[in-house]
Formats: structure tokens, C-alpha cells, sequence
């Protein structure tokens, strides 16, 4: 495939997305091969992802798929729900600690210790926001466990301290505007007066969308985490993902998984126990993951690290190019 069909797929990709992603059950849209049978072609297609395939006769005209965007293709899979991988089965307690292992904050079940990292003579755990500042609630300084505390974690666990984080945006904050509180505490007066019990309150639109789930936590004891991500050995460098890629991961709950990228640019919406994320320009696997393996590494077949999960669902699995998230900490990879 040439870098101006590629180029061509992706405009008229990126082109679709807010049309498609109107249309019932749809949850994530991505670039990818077309599926006959079972099979992945050479067709590059949008691939629509859905949480339910529905019959075609129980779906609206304007809410079906198109077969065709322009000059590509459009494929419809079911994955169910996405969601952010917490975990929900215990595992055991390690020392010293290394990525592939659970790791948590104390308000969080577990999740996974991706990759050491380091800056300016630090060391760092790399994994999710949602696993380390438990979706922006935490604070920095505040303690990560080994192992997390949905298996047994306790203050006598403490590994590390939230150093940094990127916020999750979920398309609103806390409200700034002072004629917009005026105004909600004006109405509220009012509703009190009139024994209502509802309240409004002002909040703040933000963009809804996010390029990673990330964070990172200082490790106390540095000199005695080893790089190697535990039953596959210290990443050997970089790859940038592509399309067909063979993958593996080491997670808390699956354990040691291989499996291939399937699509890429891909734009979801992740439910964050309730609340809904946007995320845009990721990667999608085959299924790999469960829940509690979110924060893992993902790596090539030459243990190349490719990108830091985030997500999955009963049928695929997401990451955030690995690139991104160390420019964006200023961190290097220790290997």
C-alpha cells in the first residue's frame, strides 16, 4: 500500500467519523482490513465497531452503516462494550517489583505496571491514569501499591508516589465562569424556594477528546526494579505500530497474550465505569486483554515496545502508540 492511498483512506476517514459514530451502538471507528469469513483481506476499509449487531430490518435507513465513505469501504464488527481494564481477581505480592505485575492506586482495584522509565536520574512505573490517579482523583504524592488493593494490597505495599499524570477528559469540568454560577445559584434560590429538590450547577464544555491514559508514579526503591517485563525479558527498542503487526503483552490477569493489530487511527468511546471517554488516533488489536490488564505493555515480536493499553472488550483490544506517551513525560525507556 502506497503512503498516498494511506494518506487518501485517512482524510476521508477522519472525514466520516462525527456522521458515523451517530449511528446506534457504534463505539469505535477505525482503519483496518476488511473480514470475509474469518479472514482479514487486502481490502483497506473503515472498520465500524458496534457493541450489538443488529438485523438490518430493525435499524432506520439513516441509522445503518453505508457500505462505501467516498471511495472506501466500510466493515461492521461486533465488539460489545469498551471499557477501561481494572481489575476484578487477586495476585500475589513481588519483590522486587517489575512491569507485568499489579500495581494501584489504593482507591483503584489493579491494574498493570507497563514499562520503568526514567528522567533526569528518576525512575518511574508507566501505566494508566485510571490505574495510578484513579480517572484525575488522585493527587500527586499520593501512594501506589504492589500488588493493588483489590489483591490485598495494604499501606505496608507502597512502592511508588503519583508523580505525574495526563488528565482524562470526559467533555465537561468543574464550571469557572462567575455569571454562570451566579446564574445556577439564582435558579437553585429559586427551585429551594419552590421545594424542589433539584439543583443545577455550572460546568465548563471541554474538547471530550484524548490522545492517551497515562501516568506516571516515582518509585521509591529504583535501584532494585529490574526492566524486565516479567515471562518476556526488557523491551530491545521502539516500533511504531502498523497494520498486521504481531503483538504480545504481559497483564495481571491474562497473563503472557499474542495476537495482531487490526486497525489504526482508530477514534472510541470508553467507559470509564460509567462515565464515556473519547479517544482518537489509537490501536486496535484482536483480542488480548482482560479486565485488571490495563497499563501493560504491548510489544512486537523482537519485544520492540509498540504502545501502553488502555482498554478491550470480549472481542479487541486498544493502545496508545508508545511514542507519544514518552515524548509527552520527557522519558526515555530503560532497557
Amino acid at each position: 500500500m502506497t503512503d498516498r492511498v494511506m494518506a487518501q483512506a485517512r482524510s476521508i476517514f477522519r472525514g466520516a467519523l462525527p456522521d458515523l459514530f451517530k449511528r446506534p451502538n457504534v463505539t469505535a471507528c477505525g482503519l483496518g482490513y476488511k473480514i470475509a469469513g474469518e479472514e482479514a483481506t487486502k481490502e483497506l476499509s473503515i472498520v465500524v465497531s458496534v457493541t450489538r449487531k443488529l438485523p438490518r430490518e430493525h435499524l432506520a435507513e439513516s441509522e445503518l452503516v453505508p457500505q462505501c465513505v467516498d471511495s472506501l469501504p466500510t466493515d461492521v464488527i461486533q465488539t460489545g462494550p469498551i471499557r477501561a481494564q481494572a481489575a476484578s481477581n487477586p495476585k500475589e505480592r513481588r519483590r522486587p517489583i517489575q512491569p507485568g505485575i499489579s500495581i494501584g492506586h489504593p482507591k483503584v482495584t489493579a491494574g498493570t505496571f507497563g514499562y520503568l522509565v526514567e528522567r533526569a536520574g528518576e525512575r518511574f512505573i508507566l501505566s494508566n491514569n485510571h490505574i495510578l490517579a484513579n480517572c484525575n482523583i488522585a493527587k500527586r504524592g499520593d501512594p501506589i501499591w504492589q500488588p493493588g488493593a483489590v489483591d490485598l494490597g495494604t499501606q505496608a505495599d507502597r512502592v511508588a508516589v503519583l508523580s505525574d499524570f495526563v488528565p482524562l477528559d470526559f467533555g465537561e469540568a468543574s464550571g469557572n465562569c462567575d455569571v454562570a454560577e451566579s446564574f445556577a445559584q439564582l435558579l437553585n434560590t429559586l427551585a429551594e424556594a419552590t421545594g424542589s429538590h433539584h439543583r443545577l450547577r455550572s460546568v465548563q464544555v471541554t474538547p471530550g477528546e484524548n490522545v492517551m491514559d497515562a501516568a506516571l508514579a516515582r518509585i521509591d526503591a529504583p535501584d532494585d526494579v529490574p526492566p524486565d517485563i516479567l515471562n518476556l525479558g526488557a523491551p530491545t527498542g521502539i516500533v511504531e505500530p502498523q497494520l498486521g503487526m504481531r503483538v504480545q503483552k504481559m497483564g495481571r490477569t491474562s497473563g503472557l497474550t499474542a495476537g495482531a493489530i487490526t486497525q489504526i487511527d482508530v477514534a472510541v468511546n470508553v467507559d470509564f465505569e460509567g462515565q464515556t471517554a473519547r479517544f482518537v488516533d489509537q490501536i486496535m488489536t484482536s483480542k488480548m486483554s482482560a479486565p485488571g490488564d490495563s497499563g501493560s505493555a504491548v510489544l512486537d515480536e523482537q519485544r520492540r515496545a509498540a504502545g501502553l493499553l488502555f482498554a478491550g472488550s470480549g472481542k479487541v483490544m486498544l493502545f496508545t502508540p508508545i511514542q507519544r506517551i514518552l515524548s509527552h513525560f520527557d522519558v526515555t525507556l530503560v532497557m
